[in-house]
């Protein structure tokens, strides 16, 4: 062999090693060992499955659970996830230690992704103590006081009984309705000018919420690939131009010379500034703040309101409950009567409850993921063992899994709003394979990652209906009109939006 063809064949060994490398990084050699669930890797190397669950995660979801069953292996951009599909496991997987699943390592990747924070155990108590104080109990019932004061001034900002012709207005259902919790829970949260108050706003104010609003409408629609590190060089140039923006409206020197700022804020800020936290690291946090208790809320209430606009039976029925709870608390709504004042702790709206805890099993699709610390056993619920290995990820699908699982939801794509209730007012239980489910629904995750903030945003969801009910009278514009579809590119982040939105008419009772 002389000179050339040595090198040729070292060439050649070089990069046939190359190769075989780069495809075992890329995950091609991977084999399915005993007692692992079955793999599927896709036909693609390192992004495996990847596009299908971009297309569509829900129906990707149901299609490798009808090929595999309740639980398999999927390859996903050069990593590898455990489809969990049985919901009798998941109280089993979200009480893991972090010795052996760790919720922190996903976690923390969306939170820098997406804030540009990298989160320390010292933050996350700090929330964890904060939310426990402020958004519960009698903190809680305080935010939901100022909350209903937010809501009437945006919605009743000039109300005048005297008037007896109420005009129509119209607009979309899910505009209107985020847009209003936004507004009022931003003032909630975040404080108000001396100018900014709804019933002395000017036009100008009005038209600057508007644009405030639209602007976290395209952040939080960039947030999917954003949080998972897949923007494209424009989106992350839009990205970055909101940030600004919103980090400018959110400053920690700009918030402290606001009135009635949230005592859950102003505390939680002066709790990360003793931990040594940057002003500019604090004003990132107002930002994750203000995502993490809006970016949910608002797409909830807009299906919500939809569902009881489109089912007759269902908005007459909650109407109902709502007029008795309001009189037995001498808080009927007429004509020159002073704005309704209710305390959520202390009245019963179980069909509104159930109406809530309904739209939530619809349209909330959380994928919660957990990072396999260490190689581990799965038993199922009917016995089987699986071997977990480390490194690899959990994933629980529950709005597959659990949600629309006809044996726990019979008819389970049908809104039906006294699902959850019995006749006589107490919550329904539900059961899988004869075995009572602890948790019938998950939208708000589990575990370690369950949303802090979800009892304020039932409470949010629960001010808003009442308003509306109380003081509107509500029609679809056209009421043959379907029920809008899904945007799919949701699935996995919470509440799922509509593809579009559906029109309606309001107007004030009188």
């Amino acid at each position: 062999m002389d000179f050339w063809e040595s090198i040729l064949c070292a060439s050649l060994l070089a990069l046939t090693a190359a190769t075989l490398a780069g495809l075992y990084m890329m995950g091609t050699f991977r084999r399915r060992r005993p007692n692992e669930p079955p793999l599927d890797k896709g036909f693609i190397p390192w992004l495996g499955h990847a596009m299908n669950v971009k297309k569509n995660p829900a129906k990707f979801v149901e299609w490798m659970k009808k090929k595999h069953g309740d639980i398999f292996t999927v390859l996903l951009g050069g990593k590898y996830f455990h489809f969990v599909m049985d919901p009798l496991v998941y109280r089993s997987i979200i009480k893991q230690s972090r010795e052996k699943l760790d919720f922190y390592t996903f976690g923390s990747m969306v939170v820098v992704n997406a804030f540009g924070i990298q989160p320390t155990e010292s933050q996350h108590k700090i929330v964890q103590t904060m939310s426990k104080k402020h958004l519960r109990g009698k903190g809680l019932t305080d935010l939901n006081q100022v909350m209903m004061e937010k809501l009437q001034a945006v919605l009743l900002p000039s109300h005048d009984s005297s008037k007896k012709e109420r005009p129509w207005q119209e607009d979309g259902v899910f505009h209107f309705s985020y847009k209003t919790v936004f507004q009022a829970a931003f003032m909630t949260l975040f404080g108000t000018e001396s100018d900014q108050v709804a019933e002395n706003a000017t036009e100008s104010k009005r038209t600057q919420w508007e644009m405030l609003f639209e602007n976290f409408k395209k952040f939080d629609h960039l947030f999917p690939p954003m949080a998972l590190g897949m923007l494209d060089p424009l989106g992350k140039k839009e990205t970055q131009k909101l940030k600004n923006l919103f980090w400018d409206v959110l400053s920690i020197d700009k918030i402290g010379h606001k009135d009635n700022i949230s005592s859950w804020v102003t505390e939680q800020d002066q709790s990360m500034a003793e931990i040594g936290m940057t002003e500019k690291m604090r004003t990132q946090f107002q930002l994750l703040l203000l995502w993490a208790s809006q970016a949910n809320t608002g797409p909830a209430t807009s299906w919500l309101l939809v569902h009881l606009l489109k089912y007759p039976e269902a908005m007459k029925a909650v109407r109902e409950e709502l007029g008795r709870v309001l009189k037995e608390m001498d808080q009927e709504v007429k004509p020159g009567s002073p704005f309704i004042q209710v305390s959520l702790d202390a009245i019963k709206t179980p069909l509104l409850d159930s109406a809530i805890e309904e739209t939530l099993r619809l349209r909330a699709s959380p994928f919660l993921i957990r990072s396999v610390v260490q190689d581990m056993n799965l038993r199922t619920a009917d016995g089987r063992e699986y071997m977990l290995r480390k490194g690899d990820n959990v994933l629980l699908a529950p709005f597959v899994g659990l949600h629309l699982d006809p044996e726990i939801h019979p008819d389970p794509h049908t809104f039906k709003y006294d699902r959850f209730v019995k006749p006589d007012g107490t919550k329904k239980e539900f059961y899988k394979n004869g075995k009572k489910l602890m948790y019938p629904i998950m939208p708000w995750g589990g575990g370690h990652s369950m949303c802090p903030g979800r009892f304020f945003a039932v409470s949010e969801l629960k001010l808003f209906v009442i308003m509306m009910l109380s003081y509107f009278d509500m029609e679809l514009v056209n009421k043959d009109e379907d029920i809008p579809p899904v945007d799919v590119s949701r699935y996995g982040f919470g509440v799922i939006h509509p593809a579009h939105d559906i029109q309606f008419r309001y107007r004030l009772k009188f």
